[in-house]
């Protein structure tokens, strides 16, 4: 019996769903037969490069990447096994994995990703879903309904302390979305109400202090000098201070398109709506930081779509960091440092709150209140404008 050829397949039926996704399976040929698999993984056609039979341009590709990786290896893996054991090897020894692209109901890692699919929240609120259940799925991955108790949780709790090095505030969002996941599946009757997991478990957060640069620490990005061989860190800072001028958040930046900005009145301005709060923002290009975000347009007027593509949040952080020791920079960046920069700095600069709260489209002062972080140099500017 001839060795089975695994490779990795997407949008095989030539169809897409309602949302304009397609499923990547894995292929498996034997002797002129082939069977497929399901990685339960739907994605936009330009979310998969057909060549290197890769993920791209997803929010969670490495993460995804990563276990598309591992189902081809737990498959040849389990090929080698039967190998070993002098088993005759056939496609059909892999009946149970080509029969569970449905899986049953009690598998809780299927029925959340299913559910966030389908789900009509906004696309950012099912990013940070999926990367619940990702974690999920590698703290378990045979995870059933009736496993999700008082023990688990505290278990999960210290899985992502303990062995991914999360902070207590992100590990306060993943149970929050864990429990939002439980409640689901209580309201479609996979779960009882009386086993609420929930009911004993206390999720912990701290006081979170805003990071956001100084002046100084802005000019030293600013004056940063990067070699051409470094282009991706190049348009990583960019990106950056582009979002500490206008404030963006790293949703709203990819969103972008050269369309957004627009000449009134000869002035560059530029406008959107925010994909978190749907608030309609216009953005004074050439009045903010000395119009700083339009030198930083001109230099991709060849390609200015291009701009607004960058990668991954979780890459553009690693870039982030590389760029913040290279500048010697104290403190830990990360591109929503970006935000809390802009509305920090206005401030300081004496922008009425209100005004920075129509620049940052929050729909309440309250939230904006939370990004005006006060420091020194506020302070003594306030102080020297009163009369003792």
């Amino acid at each position: 019996m001839d060795k089975i050829n695994y490779r990795l397949v997407f949008n095989r039926k030539k169809k897409l769903n309602n949302q304009g996704k397609a499923l990547v399976q894995v292929e498996l040929y034997q002797n002129g037969r082939k069977v497929y698999i399901s990685t339960r993984i739907y994605l936009y056609p330009y979310q998969w490069d057909n060549k290197k039979r890769r993920i791209i341009d997803h929010p969670q590709m490495e993460e995804l990447n990563r276990l598309l990786d591992e189902l081809l290896l737990k498959l040849q893996w389990r090929e080698l096994e039967m190998w070993k054991k002098g088993a005759d090897v056939s496609l059909d020894c892999f009946k149970h994995e080509i029969s569970s692209g449905k899986e049953s109901p009690d598998g809780f890692i299927t029925f959340g990703r299913k559910w966030v699919e389908n789900s009509s929240r906004k696309e950012s609120t099912k990013r940070n879903l999926m990367s619940t259940i990702l974690l999920m799925e590698e703290f378990n991955p045979s995870l059933r309904f009736g496993d999700i108790d008082y023990v688990l949780l505290t278990r999960f709790e210290n899985f992502m302390k303990c062995r991914k090095n999360l902070s207590v505030n992100t590990i306060a969002k993943h149970m929050r979305q864990l429990r939002t996941m439980v409640n689901e599946a209580i309201r479609q009757n996979y779960m009882e109400t009386g086993n609420y997991p929930f009911r004993k478990y206390r999720i912990k957060t701290t006081e979170s202090r805003h990071s956001f640069l100084l002046p100084d620490e802005l000019k030293k990005l600013e004056a940063l000098q990067l070699q051409e061989s470094r282009k991706e860190l190049a348009h990583t800072l960019d990106a950056f201070l582009f979002c500490c001028y206008t404030g963006l958040r790293y949703s709203d930046f990819t969103q972008l398109s050269s369309k957004n900005v627009m000449r009134l009145g000869g002035k560059l301005w530029l406008k959107y709506r925010t994909v978190k709060t749907g608030v309609d923002v216009s953005v004074p290009l050439y009045l903010l930081f000395h119009g700083k975000a339009v030198s930083i347009l001109h230099r991709y007027k060849d390609r200015p779509d291009d701009f607004f593509h960058i990668r991954s949040n979780s890459s553009v952080n690693k870039d982030l960091k590389i760029l913040g020791e290279t500048a010697r920079l104290k403190k830990h960046i990360s591109f929503h440092t970006a935000r809390h920069t802009n509305a920090t700095l206005l401030i300081y600069m004496g922008v009425q709150i209100t005004t920075v709260q129509k620049l940052l489209g929050h729909r309440n002062v309250k939230t904006t209140q939370g990004y005006s972080e006060v420091f020194s140099g506020t302070i003594v500017k306030d102080l020297k404008k009163c009369r003792f």
